[in-house]
């Protein structure tokens, strides 16, 4: 893999990498192949991530839901400057278990955005035209425009996660698509997209929870499948195979952010506040005033 000196960005770091001593640092999963991913280097364990840690929060509640609105009211503000400026695009990869919030974390964050500069895909399993590509062919096409910013609910990283678990695919060819992975993504990042991923992380037990409350109300059964709880009783596969695709695909160009994400409101927070600084570490600007205006007068 490259080492972060071979890696060249078109954007400031900073954008996608956490300042030293920040509240964001401890959450974002080093880079592959530095030797301080979990034992031994081999990756990080989400033990050692407690989804009940609220590191963003501000207050209570009721003053993080308020932080909350302020800052997607701020995020609108630098997404109407992002979208002028024009010369970078952002991806934002929401990837987690089931009911992990990432539907919620698209309303809670981007509530105030205009649509005309955001959009938003959820990953379904693939069609028929899209299994005779390769896996990642549906995925560049969703790729943002200039100044634009697409959200993922789910992401590529299915196709190390479903398959690795029911072992549709060997060691090897898990190997081999975070090899691809990576590449995609430099690809993307050396081409202007900054990439900011991240995993919601929640509990055992909060998922029971969530899970329950989607079969006890009747308002929200269209969001449960029985087959849910097939994949529930895999929650230890799906957990390695998360801390193997962290470890493994978390690069200097688009690294990985464990989000907590037991409170809905923290995650929600917490979210917001990187995509904030994330887009104002880009040094955003205006385009250059047009001289042919000057003194125009409408009449």
């Amino acid at each position: 893999m490259p080492s972060p000196s071979d890696v060249s960005l078109p954007f400031p770091a900073a954008a996608v990498r956490a300042a030293k001593g920040s509240p964001w640092q401890a959450w974002q999963v080093e880079p592959a192949g530095n030797g301080k991913n979990g034992k031994n280097g081999k990756g990080p364990t989400l033990a050692s991530f407690n989804p009940g840690d609220k590191p963003f929060s501000v207050g209570n509640k009721s003053t993080d839901q308020a932080a909350l609105l302020s800052l997607a009211q701020e995020i609108d503000q630098l997404q109407n400057l992002f979208y002028a400026d024009g010369r970078h695009k952002l991806l934002v990869v929401l990837q987690g278990t089931d009911t992990s919030g990432k539907d919620g974390t698209v309303r809670g964050v981007f509530s105030q955005t205009s649509p005309l500069g955001v959009h938003t895909v959820g990953w379904k399993a693939p069609t028929e035209p899209e299994r005779a590509h390769d896996y990642l062919w549906r995925i560049h096409q969703q790729m943002p425009a200039a100044g634009h910013i697409t959200v993922f609910n789910r992401s590529h990283y299915e196709d190390v996660l479903v398959p690795v678990v029911n072992q549709w695919i060997t060691p090897e060819q898990t190997r081999q698509r975070y090899a691809h992975i990576n590449d995609f993504e430099r690809l993307l990042a050396e081409t202007g997209t900054v990439i900011l991923k991240c995993m919601l992380h929640i509990g055992f037990d909060e998922q029971r929870e969530r899970l329950q409350e989607r079969v006890d109300d009747p308002d929200k059964h269209w969001k449960f499948s029985l087959g849910d709880l097939d994949v529930r009783k895999q929650w230890p596969d799906y957990q390695r195979a998360y801390e193997d695709l962290l470890g493994a695909t978390s690069t200097p160009w688009a690294p990985w952010t464990v989000v907590p994400a037991n409170s809905k409101t923290h995650r929600n927070l917490m979210i917001a506040t990187l995509v904030r600084d994330t887009l104002k570490a880009l040094n955003l600007r205006f385009p250059p005033e047009d001289t042919a205006l000057k003194g125009l007068r409408i009449e």
